[in-house]
């Protein structure tokens, strides 16, 4: 039913139990995964005294791309354990639900099995959720693990 399957992760708990069960499902369905991470953009993030830094900027950069890659990297080699194909994809994006709705697209993928956080009341409120934004904006199947 399924032929590929993506996987996002923030390197959270939940998200990485999630990206296990969403291995050991593709696995049951033959399809192969796409391991996902949203690097967050730094645009607005790094400021000091004096304004924005550049160089602050480009270290978080790189710490982010550096994060983002052993991230999705422990996924491939957890999904060929499993004997699950597995290709990987980072995105700089300003809001991860953007991103994972973009990696689907772009890699094909006809199902997302992504995490919920679970956060409910002001924090749900006030953060959002990026799972509630995903179903919210995609036309590709989600399922939510939680």
């Amino acid at each position: 039913m399924y032929r590929k399957i993506l996987l996002p992760t923030d390197g959270s708990a939940l998200c990485e139990s999630a990206a296990q069960k969403g291995i050991e499902f593709a696995k049951f369905a033959g399809a192969g995964v796409v391991a996902f991470h949203a690097i967050p953009a730094t645009s607005y993030l790094i400021y000091t005294e004096a304004g924005p830094s550049d160089v602050l900027a480009e270290q978080f950069e790189r710490d982010a791309n550096v994060r983002g890659e052993r991230l999705v990297e422990a996924l491939k080699n957890r999904a060929g354990e499993a004997g699950v194909p597995c290709e990987t994809l980072l995105l700089t994006k300003d809001h991860p639900w953007e991103g994972i709705i973009e990696a689907a697209t772009t890699t094909g993928c006809d199902l997302i099995f992504m995490a919920s956080h679970g956060r409910r009341g002001l924090t749900a409120m006030l953060l959002g959720s990026e799972t509630a934004r995903v179903l919210t904006h995609t036309k590709i199947p989600v399922m939510v693990y939680r």
